[in-house]
């Protein structure tokens, strides 16, 4: 990718442009793929920034500068959209960049309205990152969606950098999902909540963890989706063209290590780029 030009700004919105996808590893690609699979028509760019990774233990500016240097680059190439495929990112930065771009910024936020909803015995259960565990955005989101249940937020440590390493099967993932599940299961959570996009990829795992407790397991790459769709036909910048769609994949930090766990996440082989800013 050509890093020479910054810039704040898109001059015009292309309907066949592509949408920027990003987060600070391969967690994104839970959200990327869902977008691919709903919205065919679409062209993707999506960057993982394993340099930097995991945003969970950074500051808010060290998160913010990131967010900027990614989505100023996405603008450069002539995105008509930005989706920050990150917990982390987007409730520490999402505001200042919708702010100061004018293509739609679409973020990701956890689902618990509709887990409260849905919830028998009004207790809901939020897996996230120690950052976003911290982050007021975040918490003010809770209070207003609250609606008189109990809602559990739990920091999980170290799951990211599980699923970064590729090591979803290993004893220590399943040693660390029973410590963060397992008390939440005791107070009677009905509704969990995956708070981070690198979690829909255990969720094999924590549903194992919760069988046969009534537990409901709530992503929200489906919501995140039907957002996007909902914000390129207002815009009327969808792409009506019956192509075959295209994904173009970079990483800060790329290698055949990454390249093999993107392969295995997308479930088809990748060829991964050099995002080197």
């Amino acid at each position: 990718m050509n890093t020479s030009t910054t810039t704040n700004t898109a001059k015009y919105i292309d309907n066949s442009a592509a949408i920027g996808i990003f987060d600070s590893g391969v967690g994104g690609l839970s959200i990327a793929k869902c977008i691919a699979e709903q919205l065919p028509n679409e062209q993707l760019i999506y960057i993982a920034d394993t340099l930097h990774a995991p945003y969970g233990e950074k500051s808010i500016a060290y998160i913010t500068e990131r967010v900027n240097i990614i989505a100023n680059q996405l603008i450069a190439q002539g995105v008509k959209a930005l989706v920050i495929a990150c917990n982390t990112a987007t409730v520490n930065a999402i505001d200042q960049l919708r702010a100061r771009v004018n293509i739609p910024v679409i973020g990701v936020e956890p689902a618990i309205k509709p887990a409260v909803q849905q919830s028998i015995n009004k207790k809901v259960a939020v897996l996230v990152t120690q950052a976003t565990s911290e982050n007021e955005r975040f918490n003010a989101l809770v209070n207003r969606y609250k609606n008189g249940a109990d809602v559990f937020i739990q920091p999980c440590p170290g799951l990211v950098e599980i699923v970064e390493s590729s090591q979803i099967s290993t004893k220590h993932c399943n040693e660390l999902l029973n410590q963060y599940i397992e008390p939440l299961l005791a107070q009677g959570v009905d509704n969990i909540v995956l708070g981070c996009t690198h979690y829909p990829f255990l969720q094999q795992k924590i549903q194992a963890i919760v069988a046969n407790r009534h537990v409901t397991i709530v992503e929200t790459a489906s919501p995140v989706t039907r957002q996007l769709h909902k914000r390129l036909t207002e815009l009327n910048i969808a792409n009506q063209c019956q192509k075959a769609k295209q994904v173009i994949f970079y990483s800060s930090k790329p290698c055949s290590k990454q390249q093999a766990l993107f392969s295995q996440l997308w479930q088809q082989s990748i060829q991964l780029e050099m995002f080197d800013h």
